[in-house]
């Protein structure tokens, strides 16, 4: 099997596949560029031949069922791209045909298994992050990859990540990049990649502002030590020792070190991952190697194609407005206090820096394992109406009953793990909001005296219950009260009918209501739907001509009655 031959069969399959050349940009592109002009020439004789033949040629091999081939294509591919020194448009390719395979499997059984014969015919290839010229990143044999909430990424042995940040199928690439002409240059004019050395009486910090992504996990955290807008930048002898270290190896970039007597401090032990963070970066943990390169444990891959230090995220994701899809209106707990990455944020600080020094808890949790904040993490990220993870990987509400069952907990241990816990959800950066913290504190309050009973002598938890599933207190939430704090909200302008034209839902009754009244009353319907604002309209009338409704003042008379008038012509869409 040879490149050509591969792109003859892939613009066979082409043809035969849905309207709209699904395989041109993604596959037979790439493949048109790693083939020699040679090579190129046969493919399209081998093309021109089996489109005239008749049963002979290549389109003899290309008998069944397009997903069949489709299939068979993606192996093929697969082999070729195992090779030694495979090019990269054979391995963009290859990442696309593995997908489209994949997508292609009849169920989530044919889907694990065609994963796995594909990892087994390029299992000998070394994980790692090729970065493709003007191309997205080639990413090979990861198999941990994460959206910003900590959720996994479908993943394929072979996949290629859009780097120019225009692909429809983030954080998949579609061929976008050659559409628009992406270049991955360096910006001439980027920060330096130079190491700056700040020593301090604890602990010297080395800074490279070259690699900044400019997450603000230092200066958020930090901001004694680590200071936004002024020179220099660092202060070590800001902060206790330990914290600079914990700020230091938080830095996703990896332009943070830190030295204490001469030794440099280790960067955290990780598993491979790859985690596509909210409206910014790829960060990298675990020391995957980048383009052969493996001496970064962690790093920053630009996602939104305008770094000025590619392929490393320089921030400049926040001044091109780089945007991932809004999240959901109704959001979850999870969701709103960003996902599995804050919540271990936040019980790592609590484990690492609040136990240990209060003189409560720290004997109590003395022998604690090592994964401990892992497990609590995992807990409150199911509870709070995220993935499963506690139940899937540390056995679920039974296991969470045997932890406490006969510690005979005390309430003076029950409160301070309460307390210390909401401080540390602040160092954490969690939500700040009255309606998540709210709900976040009744959790805490609520889990941690079930804790308390379940320890006692005697106490017998009912087994087997599922673990609980925790929501907005009252079903507020957050952006559905006018806050103090907000700026006014620009007035929308309003027509009225003119005489004798009747009164429509869209053109005269939704505007009356703003994005703020709509959040107001999300819990019970939506102000901007024709359906709900009908089935309600008698209750919504009542409320409005008693003023109670919006909440931050009544409606002028005029407005008033143009809603009632719309409910006596027969509420018209």
């Amino acid at each position: 099997m040879t490149i050509a031959e591969l792109l003859a069969r892939a613009r066979l399959l082409n043809r035969d596949l849905a309207p709209g050349d699904p395989l041109a940009d993604t596959v037979i592109r790439p493949l048109a560029a790693a083939a020699t002009e040679a090579e190129a020439e046969d493919a399209a004789g081998a093309e021109d031949a089996a489109g005239a033949g008749a049963g002979s040629g290549p389109e003899a091999a290309e008998d069944g069922a397009p997903a069949e081939r489709l299939w068979e294509l993606a192996k093929d591919a697969t082999r070729l791209r195992a090779r030694p020194g495979a090019h990269e448009g054979l391995i963009e390719a290859t990442a696309a045909l593995q997908h489209l395979a994949c997508l292609s499997a009849e169920d989530a059984d044919v889907l694990r298994r065609r994963i796995a014969e594909l990892a087994g015919i390029q299992g000998a290839l070394e994980a790692g992050i090729d970065v493709a010229t003007d191309g997205p990143y080639l990413v090979t044999n990861v198999s941990r990859i994460t959206n910003w909430l900590g959720e996994p990424v479908q993943t394929f042995p072979q996949m290629a990540l859009c780097r120019c940040g225009q692909s429809a199928t983030k954080p998949l690439c579609d061929g976008s990049h050659a559409r628009a002409g992406f270049s991955g240059a360096k910006d001439p004019a980027r920060v330096p990649d130079r190491l700056d050395t700040h020593e301090g009486v604890q602990v010297t910090v080395t800074d490279n502002r070259g690699r900044c992504a400019h997450s603000g996990f230092c200066t958020d955290r930090l901001p004694r030590v680590f200071r936004v807008d002024q020179e220099p930048f660092v202060a070590p002898s800001g902060g206790r020792a330990d914290e600079i270290v914990r700020a230091v190896r938080a830095c996703p970039s990896g332009a943070l070190g830190a030295v204490i007597d001469g030794d440099e401090v280790p960067a955290p032990r990780r598993p491979p991952g790859i985690e596509v963070s909210k409206d910014g970066p790829y960060r990298i943990t675990g020391g995957i190697p980048l383009d052969g390169d493996a001496s970064g444990e962690h790093y920053s891959l630009c996602r939104c194609g305008h770094s000025r230090n590619k392929p490393l995220c320089s921030g400049m994701h926040y001044y091109v407005g780089f945007a991932d899809p809004p999240m959901s209106p109704d959001p979850t707990l999870f969701e709103w206090a960003g996902g599995l990455p804050a919540l271990r944020r936040m019980t790592h600080i609590f484990y690492e820096k609040y136990v240990p020094q209060d003189d409560l808890l720290g004997p109590l949790f003395a022998r604690m394992s090592p994964d401990h904040p892992e497990r609590v993490a995992a807990w409150l990220a199911e509870t709070f109406g995220g993935p499963s993870l506690y139940t899937e990987r540390y056995g679920g509400y039974d296991h969470m009953v045997a932890e406490h069952a006969g510690k005979a907990l005390t309430e003076q241990w029950r409160a301070r793990w309460a307390q210390l816990m909401s401080l540390a959800a602040d160092e954490a950066g969690l939500p700040a909001d009255p309606e998540f913290r709210a709900a976040f504190a009744g959790y805490i309050e609520w889990g941690s005296r079930i804790a308390l009973e379940n320890s006692q002598p005697g106490a017998a938890p009912p087994p087997h219950m599922p673990v609980p599933r925790w929501w907005w207190v009252c079903e507020a939430r957050p952006g559905s009260r006018a806050s103090a704090l907000a700026p006014p909200e620009q007035p929308v302008p309003v027509r009225l009918p003119e005489p004798g034209e009747p009164v429509g839902f869209a053109d005269h009754i939704r505007p009356l209501f703003r994005e703020m009244d709509r959040r107001s009353m999300s819990f019970a319907f939506d102000l901007w739907s024709h359906e709900d604002v009908t089935r309600h309209a008698d209750a919504i009338l009542h409320r409005l001509r008693q003023g109670g409704m919006p909440c931050d003042g009544a409606w002028p008379a005029e407005r008033v009655e143009l809603f009632a008038r719309w409910i006596a012509e027969g509420a018209a869409p």
